[in-house]
């Protein structure tokens, strides 16, 4: 059953505290982040998640950038079409659904790295902003992921660009949007084929413990006191398999790639994923960023490695498509 399964586990340098610890603690003070007032004053979560991309990254600009609306499940939504391309012929488009607890991020946090995504693979991307807590509560944001992918299969012009099958990804809890709709997608094919799903430091599984929960649960940036805040927020149902998707049915999903980070809260329910992924016969890629925390696709120019796991990961994602 193995023998068409290629199980990958790259590890880098060790962990070096006094460079990875609290992600962006010490930054320079242009560096870090400024409140967003408003917000604060209603006493309504920070919708950036306390690191702005803009900020603290790398913020590559495409040749090809768009704001449009999309439909979700009850409405329209904000999305950015990113492109290194202003013309293309049809092909593949990613969809990525950004991080955030399902309450804090958006296309302000994510348009740096989605646009380094689009320039790496070569191909475009649409970075959805989907509804989230608390105004609005689980599953939500999983039924905008869904709709928002079965809308770009069916090729709408307003993309401006031909579709012939989509790329799902995510990161954080977006991760775990992405391996939700992938099963959704098996389970009812969209108008195009899903062709690889891929999912950094996801969210796979809420009804067990996992020692990776304790060895991080504090210094690390994602605290479990921080998830705690995410959960109370989101009211998620641990035992739906959006929530743990681990559990659900993975046989005949598309081929993954997972990406870990060695220093985060997640890492051991990333791993799980990817292992049962490989145990049901889907052919997976399994990386890790060694030493690297939660978030660390946003931090990619503070933390120098951060960039480099960011490019095995696209690296990864297109040895997949080429095949």
């Amino acid at each position: 059953m193995l023998a068409d399964v290629r199980l990958r586990h790259q590890l880098e340098e060790p962990y070096d505290p006094t460079t990875r610890r609290q992600g962006g603690a010490g930054l320079p003070e242009d560096q870090q982040h400024t409140a967003d007032r408003a917000d604060r004053s209603r006493g309504r979560p920070r919708r950036d998640g306390g690191i702005r991309d803009a900020r603290g990254c790398i913020r590559p600009s495409p040749r090809y950038s768009r704001k449009i609306s999309v439909p979700g499940a009850a409405g329209e939504l904000p999305a950015l079409l990113l492109d290194s391309r202003v013309d293309r012929n049809p092909g593949p488009l990613v969809v990525w659904f950004h991080g955030g607890g399902f309450v804090t991020g958006g296309l302000d946090t994510h348009q740096g790295f989605c646009s380094e995504v689009a320039r790496q693979l070569d191909l475009p991307v649409l970075l959805v902003a989907y509804r989230l807590a608390p105004e609005v509560r689980f599953p939500a944001a999983h039924q905008d992921a869904e709709a928002v992918a079965r809308w770009v299969a069916s090729g709408p012009e307003v993309l401006d660009r031909g579709v012939t099958s989509l790329v799902l990804g995510g990161d954080s809890a977006g991760g775990n949007l992405a391996l939700v709709t992938a099963q959704a997608l098996r389970d009812q094919p969209a108008a195009v084929p899903l062709t690889v799903q891929v999912a950094i430091y996801p969210s796979t599984d809420e009804t067990r413990t996992y020692p990776s929960q304790d060895e991080f649960a504090a210094g690390y940036l994602l605290t479990e006191a921080g998830k705690r805040w995410y959960r109370e927020h989101t009211q998620a149902v641990p035992e739906d398999l959006r929530s743990s998707p681990i559990n659900g049915v993975l046989a005949g999903l598309a081929p993954a790639v997972i990406m870990t980070a060695g220093a985060d809260p997640n890492r051991d329910e990333g791993r799980a994923y990817a292992a049962a992924l490989v145990a049901a016969g889907v052919p997976t890629t399994f990386l890790e960023a060694a030493g690297n925390v939660h978030a660390f696709v946003l931090l990619r120019q503070v933390v120098p490695s951060a960039q480099r796991d960011v490019t095995r990961a696209l690296s990864a994602l297109r040895e997949v498509l080429q095949r």
